[in-house]
């Protein structure tokens, strides 16, 4: 006997009747074996409703039998909407139940990005009919800004049934570079990319900052601030609108490596010097803005060191960790 004849969640799906899982490097979904036969419509994908109409103002408002969509059929074109998305296979589990936050900021921006998936109006526009506005999301690497994103897409896609793609820009830039090699211009790609309901754009900013990239990302960027569309980002530079002071990495008096001269650098960098003062103020308008410190754990790196065996040394000491 299912789970749904004995009233009990699935135990594979919990009751969502879907299934994500990564298939090599994306993430990908699945209808439930436990909802692959429907007994609504006996798989035939659609049913009967009534529904109440005025086809003639002297006969009034009458009740009609119409033709709709059954939910499996729903369910259906939502998973194959969800795989088209592009997500990565290692967010693929991502949800805002699995999130961990190390400080009150995380909590904070797993609260915006929860908040505007769970308010999100298909269609894309605010309580004031305007654009619904996204948010970016800034913070050091493995801090959790590609899991809120996922999670917030899967959302999205799997429960308002929009469409949503993501994009990481430094392979969307290689992927235009291909494309001119195959005789595409760049537009071909950005296209329905700018048309696109919700866009998610992980690691804005990453890049050499060459002309060609800056006009790619400048174009994407007012296609879709043009056209009132609603994008969200995620970066690894500061959303502060000026530079502060160098910090200067605990060392060694006299001391100082080239990784925590980088480090420094990097840290020091906004995300407005590196798309320039005409996406940066677009940006502005388009989202909600949420830092991360540069203190934040790296949930990757504590992971694999919590995680990690310990190796000894031979004649039972241990070996130290470079």
């Amino acid at each position: 006997m299912g789970a749904k004849a004995t009233g009990e969640a699935c135990a594979v799906c919990g009751g969502r009747t879907w299934v994500l899982e990564r298939r090599g490097d994306v993430a990908m979904a699945r209808v439930c074996a436990c909802s692959e036969s429907c007994s609504v419509c006996d798989g035939r994908g659609h049913v009967l409703v009534e529904r109440e109409a005025v086809f003639s103002q002297k006969m009034g408002p009458r009740l009609y039998e119409v033709m709709e969509p059954c939910i499996c059929t729903r369910r259906r074109r939502r998973v194959a909407l969800f795989n088209d998305v592009g997500l990565p296979g290692v967010v693929s589990h991502a949800s805002f139940d699995n999130y961990r936050a190390f400080n009150e900021a995380q909590d904070r921006g797993r609260g915006v990005a929860m908040h505007f998936a769970h308010q999100y109006v298909k269609g894309g526009t605010d309580a004031k009919g305007g654009p619904a506005k996204g948010f970016i999301l800034s913070g050091p690497v493995g801090t959790g800004k590609t899991h809120l994103m996922a999670a917030t897409l899967a959302h999205l896609v799997l429960e308002v049934g929009i469409r949503a793609r993501y994009v990481e820009i430094s392979l969307l830039y290689a992927t235009i570079r291909r494309g001119f090699q195959e005789g595409k211009s760049g537009g071909e790609i950005i296209g329905p990319l700018s048309d696109v309901e919700v866009l998610a754009i992980d690691e804005l900013g990453k890049g050499r900052g060459s002309p060609f990239e800056m006009e790619t990302l400048d174009e994407l960027i007012a296609r879709r601030y043009n056209a009132g569309r609603t994008t969200l980002f995620a970066t690894n530079y500061s959303l502060e609108p000026e530079r502060k002071a160098l910090r200067t990495p605990s060392a060694p008096a006299g001391y100082r490596t080239t990784e925590d001269a980088r480090n420094t650098a990097r840290e020091a960098e906004l995300l407005r010097e590196r798309v320039g003062e005409r996406i940066y103020s677009r940006l502005c308008e388009m989202c909600t803005f949420v830092e991360l410190p540069r203190d934040t754990p790296d949930r990757r790196r504590t992971r694999q060191e919590m995680d990690a065996p310990m190796h000894h040394a031979p004649g039972g000491l241990r070996s130290a960790g470079r």
